[in-house]
């Protein structure tokens, strides 16, 4: 058993496979002498020149072949069709490659702040995600399609794979704002959960246990509310909001 890592190009494709399987079925498959398909990079490069850029875009988007290709995970690379455009990533990865032609080409009309050229690449915005979105983004389109049980293990999974990478910002506003989203939209419950656990995370935060206590205010619980406010208060005693906020719970009893 061999152990080995490729990249391939049929068309445009942002792809990596890192598996184990017979070396016969790693020499049945070799980078063509002529790609077929190929719509982006020049038509008369050979399959041995786009190994480099198609490793760059690999590690950028952290996918696999079958990403942007028609063929099976897992399967050898000699079953794959890598010519097809049935695979509608295949397409989207060639407009994202068009789209960064054009930003860098856009670039060179700017005057450079330092003492180099900015330079656009894949993981500037991918960072090894295949869709480069923020945190928020994230949180809010699995909450959308799957609900807050699953939007709250989707948040637990991303930060157990890219926390410290810098793919996400996983500091205290993120989920702030994202539960704000939930309360602004009336789902008081979901937020409620969202604003605990960025407390529970940042508990020397007072804006964390303010903005816990506005949504136990406007789920009418002015007894939580009261709690988290004062708690709030005794963290910044200059939190302005939580004194007026305690003085009008408390004066309506």
């Amino acid at each position: 058993m061999v152990r080995k890592t490729f990249v391939i190009f049929g068309g445009l494709a942002l792809m990596t496979l890192n598996f184990t399987m017979p070396s016969q079925a790693q020499d049945q498959w070799k980078w063509p002498e002529k790609p077929a398909n190929l719509q982006v990079f020049s038509k008369d490069w050979p399959g041995s020149r786009l190994r480099a850029p198609m490793q760059g875009f690999t590690r950028a988007l952290g996918v696999r072949c079958s990403y942007c290709h028609m063929g099976k995970e897992g399967q050898p690379l000699s079953t794959y069709d890598f010519a097809s455009d049935e695979n509608p990533n295949k397409n989207r990865a060639r407009e994202m490659l068009r789209m960064l032609g054009s930003v860098n080409d856009h670039l060179k009309k700017i005057e450079p702040s330092g003492d180099k050229r900015v330079n656009m690449w894949c993981h500037t915005c991918h960072r090894g995600r295949p869709r480069p979105m923020t945190l928020g983004e994230e949180l809010g389109e699995a909450y959308r399609t799957k609900g807050l049980e699953a939007t709250l293990a989707h948040y637990a999974d991303l930060k157990e794979k890219y926390y410290g990478k810098g793919a996400y910002d996983f500091g205290e506003r993120a989920l702030n704002d994202f539960g704000y989203e939930l309360l602004q939209s009336d789902a008081t419950e979901g937020a409620i959960k969202i604003f605990k656990m960025n407390a529970e995370q940042f508990a020397e935060s007072a804006n964390a246990w303010d903005s816990l206590a506005e949504s136990y205010l406007k789920a009418g619980d002015m007894n939580m509310a009261e709690k988290y406010y004062q708690k709030s208060l005794e963290l910044d005693p200059q939190n302005q909001n939580a004194k007026d906020m305690l003085k009008k719970i408390r004066g309506g009893r």
